[in-house]
């Protein structure tokens, strides 16, 4: 079974970014405002012999009331679901309330977590990431997820521990169901695929 490794932060910190950088894809939609993720994505992902699944999620905010719920209870989902859990956050923005509240909440889990600084690109590193160590995870990883500025590095890192594919191949064949949901828009096709 391959490791599942979550995409969780607070809104627009670059996560469907990151996201299309692991997967090398373009299937999480980007866009420069926040909220635009709800669902959880899914996508396979291979680095250096290294199968894995990684989860996009739409951000943790601090309103806990329609939309802002729905999507923080499908961040709890995918966090339930991860064997590695991937906190996002934003270098330029700096460290935010809803950094510490979603820091708090993480480190009571028992999970693996690396805390990945996105957006460091056009600001000077370490004075940006001083901040962050008061998260009390560590060094946090540096990426330009717009760029793919040290996502490799990330990964190395991330999947340290998770062994080799034995047979990388059998990874590569199609023999999966295809299906397609269909329909008029917000009628739930989305949330229909997630559950």
């Amino acid at each position: 079974m391959k490791p599942v490794i979550a995409l969780i932060g607070r809104p627009n910190v670059g996560k469907s970014t990151l996201f299309n950088q692991i997967t090398k894809s373009r299937d999480a939609l980007v866009a420069d405002f926040a909220g635009l993720t709800r669902d959880r994505k899914y996508g396979d992902a291979t680095y250096q012999n290294k199968s894995f699944i990684v989860v996009d999620t739409g951000g943790i905010g601090e309103s806990e009331c329609g939309i802002d719920n729905y999507m923080a209870e499908q961040s709890k989902t995918a966090i339930n679901e991860a064997d590695i859990i991937i906190f996002v956050v934003d270098a330029r923005a700096g460290l935010l309330a809803s950094d510490e509240q979603i820091a708090r909440e993480l480190r009571t889990l028992g999970k693996k977590i690396y805390l990945v600084a996105n957006k460091v690109d056009g600001v000077h590193a370490e004075a940006a990431l001083v901040e962050f160590y008061k998260l009390g995870m560590g060094e946090p990883l540096q990426v330009a997820a717009s760029h793919g500025r040290g996502v490799q590095q990330m990964l190395e890192d991330v999947l340290q521990d998770i062994p080799e594919d034995e047979n990388p191949e059998e990874h590569d064949k199609d023999t999966g169901l295809r299906l397609a949901i269909i329909g008029r828009p917000n009628v739930g096709k989305s949330t229909l695929v997630n559950r």
